[in-house]
């Protein structure tokens, strides 16, 4: 079966690049290829190197791709290696880069990943389907006291004892409808009429833990922002609080100098980033009635100086 995948904020996220038709550009997540075939249209003897590590979105992104051109290189790899993998090729500076941090369409609606709350599969949420650990192992081999952390944290749910005790004492659990009982069962009444699917926040808390998505972007905006290249920008694209904050504080910490009030900005000591927008892009009315996942969709953008 063919699974589609819709690329949020298509064009605002190309446009934020300013392509040039000879730049070197990477897309951090290639997906389904959305992305990278807008930037790919609009290369003559520019290249573009596109980072996934799930096998499915290479083969699609390829498919996609080798109709518009062949300057493009597909690399398996989490994009916390890019400027290790980009650095093995001998490229060291790059015109623009991006990254859409929400988990694929496809990812959701192949059942099988185990990445739905509304479909029955094996616990799995893994990425990189080569990775050993999966949402299996966290449900069912973290001690409670690991599950209360990461569903908190990652999750940011306000009754995470409440289900992780659950969890602890209904184990094994081995799929995802009955981790979805569980956490139903676990829950009062007055919170399972709120808004939202009950189990949203779990599920997310979960995923983020096996695929270490936070820690991941983190890294890999540190390493890869040093590459661009003068007036050159990166645009990130996520879809919940945590992953925002992290691309909003650091991009505000490399565009930002904290001096006394009596102390002038010098040449020597301005910022070697600014930030293009300072409240994020958010999808259009017409986007978000074409797609109900791109609701919670924010872009931001950092441009070198």
């Amino acid at each position: 079966m063919e699974y589609n995948h819709y690329s949020v904020l298509k064009s605002e996220l190309v446009d934020a690049l300013a392509v040039k038709e000879d730049g070197i550009y990477v897309d951090a997540t290639a997906g389904g290829g959305g992305h990278s075939s807008l930037i790919l249209s609009k290369l003559k003897s520019g290249h573009l190197y596109a980072f996934d590590q799930d096998d499915y979105a290479l083969k699609r992104s390829d498919e996609v791709l080798s109709k518009i051109s062949s300057n493009y290189t597909l690399i398996k790899a989490n994009f916390k290696n890019i400027k290790e993998k980009l650095e093995a090729l001998g490229i060291n500076k790059i015109d623009g880069i991006i990254y859409d941090l929400g988990v694929s369409s496809f990812q959701l609606d192949m059942k099988e990943r185990g990445f739905s709350y509304r479909e029955d599969a094996k616990l799995d949420m893994r990425m990189d389907q080569n990775q050993k650990l999966t949402a299996l192992e966290v449900v069912n081999e973290y001690p409670l006291a690991k599950l209360i952390e990461i569903l908190y944290k990652y999750g940011e749910e306000p009754n995470a004892k409440l289900i992780a005790n659950a969890i602890v004492k209904n184990r094994p659990i081995n799929t995802t409808l009955e981790l979805v009982e569980v956490i139903k069962k676990a829950l009062p009444m007055k919170v399972l009429k709120k808004k939202g699917h009950p189990a949203k926040l779990t599920f997310q808390a979960i995923r983020i833990e096996v695929n270490d998505e936070l820690n991941v972007l983190e890294e890999s905006l540190r390493k890869t922002l040093g590459m661009l290249n003068s007036n050159c920008s990166c645009a990130v694209i996520t879809f919940q609080p945590l992953e925002d904050k992290i691309v909003k504080h650091i991009f505000k910490e490399l565009s930002t100098v904290d001096l006394p009030k009596n102390i002038p900005l010098t040449k020597d000591i301005m910022p070697k980033y600014k930030m293009e927008v300072r409240k994020p892009i958010l999808p259009t009315n017409l986007e978000l009635e074409e797609n109900h996942r791109s609701h919670s969709a924010r872009l931001r953008i950092l441009t070198r100086i």
